[in-house]
């Protein structure tokens, strides 16, 4: 064993997007995080390139989302457009415009935009953001090997790059390891559902030519059909860096630089120049652990699930579980959370898992290979006619895929035991139209302020109590009690020239300290102790 044992509040395994937003969400409100990932993270994989509305807000939490629109490769007002054509060279089928809602337009609906940003880049703003928050320590270059927990904490063995062991005790321990977590092994978990749904290769290149020597509009991914099958390809970042997916590589097969080469070539009919900077394969799967949390320790992100890529969904959900579980284990180290907070992280976020993972294998049943037909390429009007005709099935079938903000914004925490529940049917759902709803477990409705603030910029860090003209002071006054005989920090929010009530449909609406509504009505309730996982009304 090397060094004496370290102490912490939260020991954070994996420095990815999902253990860095934990990090930051648990170091914002003042928790010693130590959080460790074994490898040197970068480099060029290609991994997540959307950074979601819902994730961007987030980002806006913390004080950075300018940062990341500033470290765009091409900057945000770069379209964010998908092209579906028969090559790079070749014949255009069909076109997506403003994929994942990345336009930088302002929305009635969120206060941010998406934005396509390769995840490298994501990781560097946030780690230098967790690097700056005083209680959150980052260590590369460690692996953890081992945990046991008793009901105080947790102990475990962490090793650093030249194999010296040191021993380190939390009061929680949290797996946002990946795919192949081992803090997952130590809770006995096991991911259920289909493996191997299909195979991809994964190429990120540098090809300094290729933007000149196509004609095809600016956009952020081409999907090329082909009769060797399908192929994406898109500029990735400003030195000439390319990601490309081949098609109809062979199970177990591994292309060599030379392959990969002529594979570019064939699929986008351009001959050019390249550097491959790195390739690796990827396997499609549906799969939920069976279980999130076993007493004290909690897995987040791959650990815990995973779907194929179609959505852009599974960086950011992961994101969304990192603040989760940071906004619930702060408030019951505050003391001010109860023990069905931490029981309600896996009840809420387990059946948004299972509903995006869905949208994604729905996603990925639809790729486009079937769709190709003799003389899709060609020149003359009946080739004219037959790209119109597939260009209309693929509007009617991808825009599922690249429209998503019901998806991103409209899945709320129906059955929560936080929720102070009204009854009812849940709302109507639809993937692609988000329709905001105050019911208690979904995303807070949005609003824009008279001075240009975002009415989520007034929210607090805590809990937070929006209140329309004319609302019974009496009323907010009964809420300001509670929150203070609890301990619970509460923010009162007057919002000039929000129709709260019309809004919320509610003249008083408590949100919790992730933008969720807990709660609304006219009369103060005492929905306080439900909401913070402290017992009933």
């Amino acid at each position: 064993m090397g060094a004496g044992t370290q102490e912490c509040e939260v020991l954070v395994v994996g420095a990815g997007p999902v253990g860095l937003a934990l990090s930051i969400e648990l170091g914002s409100r003042g928790v010693r995080v130590l959080a460790v990932e074994r490898s040197a993270r970068g480099g060029s994989a290609p991994r997540a390139k959307t950074t979601n509305v819902r994730t961007r807000t987030h980002l806006r939490r913390w004080g950075i989302a300018d940062r990341l629109a500033d470290a765009s490769p091409f900057g945000v007002s770069y379209p964010n457009d998908i092209l579906f054509v028969t090559s790079l060279a070749g014949h255009r089928i069909a076109h997506f415009r403003n994929a994942f809602n990345a336009a930088p337009t302002r929305s009635p609906d969120y206060p941010e935009h998406a934005q396509w940003v390769p995840q490298y880049t994501l990781e560097k703003v946030l780690r230098e953001h967790a690097q700056t928050l005083p209680t959150v320590e980052l260590r590369f270059g460690t692996s953890f090997r081992a945990a046991e927990q008793d009901s105080a904490g947790v102990t475990s063995i962490l090793r650093d790059a030249g194999g010296a062991e040191q021993r380190v005790t939390s009061r929680y321990l949290a797996g946002a390891d990946g795919s192949r977590s081992a803090v997952r092994d130590v809770i006995g978990a096991k991911l259920v559902g289909r493996e191997r749904l299909a195979r991809h290769y994964n190429v990120v290149l540098r090809a300094p030519e290729l933007a000149r020597a196509h004609a095809q509009p600016p956009a952020v991914m081409y999907w090329q059909l082909g009769p060797r099958g399908v192929s994406i390809v898109g500029p990735m970042d400003r030195d000439g860096r390319w990601f490309f997916m081949p098609p109809s590589v062979k199970e177990g097969e591994v292309l060599s630089d030379a392959q990969v080469a002529e594979a570019l070539s064939h699929s986008t009919g351009i001959a050019t120049p390249v550097e491959i900077l790195s390739s690796d394969e990827w396997i499609a799967s549906e799969l939920l652990a069976d279980r999130y949390r076993r007493g004290r320790i909690f897995l987040a992100g791959d650990a815990c699930h995973l779907h194929p890529p179609f959505g852009g969904y599974g960086m950011n959900m992961g994101v969304g579980d990192g603040v989760d579980l940071g906004w619930k284990l702060s408030a019951v180290l505050a003391g001010w959370g109860g023990e069905t907070l931490l029981e309600s992280y896996e009840a809420e976020r387990r059946p948004v898992h299972q509903a995006v993972i869905d949208e994604a294998v729905a996603n990925h049943a639809t790729l486009a290979g079937p769709l190709w037909r003799d003389g899709l390429a060609d020149d003359g009007p009946a080739s004219e006619a037959l790209r119109r005709e597939v260009g209309e099935r693929l509007l009617a079938s991808k825009s599922r895929e690249f429209h998503t903000l019901g998806t991103v914004l409209g899945l709320g925490y129906e059955d929560s035991p936080l929720n102070a529940g009204e009854g009812g049917p849940p709302p109507a759902r639809n993937g692609q139209v988000y329709r905001p709803t105050a019911r208690p477990g979904y995303l807070a409705p949005h609003a824009w302020l008279p001075d240009g603030r975002s009415l989520y910029d007034a929210f607090g860090p805590g809990f937070s109590l929006v209140v329309a003209d004319g609302a019974e002071e009496a009323e907010v006054a009964n809420a300001v009690r509670d929150a203070h005989a609890l301990g619970v920090p509460l923010e009162i929010v007057r919002p000039a020239g929000v129709p709260v009530a019309a809004l919320y449909d509610a003249p008083l609406a408590l949100v919790r300290p992730d933008q969720h509504v807990a709660w609304r009505g006219a009369r103060w309730t005492s929905p306080l102790r439900r909401a913070t996982g402290r017992g009933g009304e």
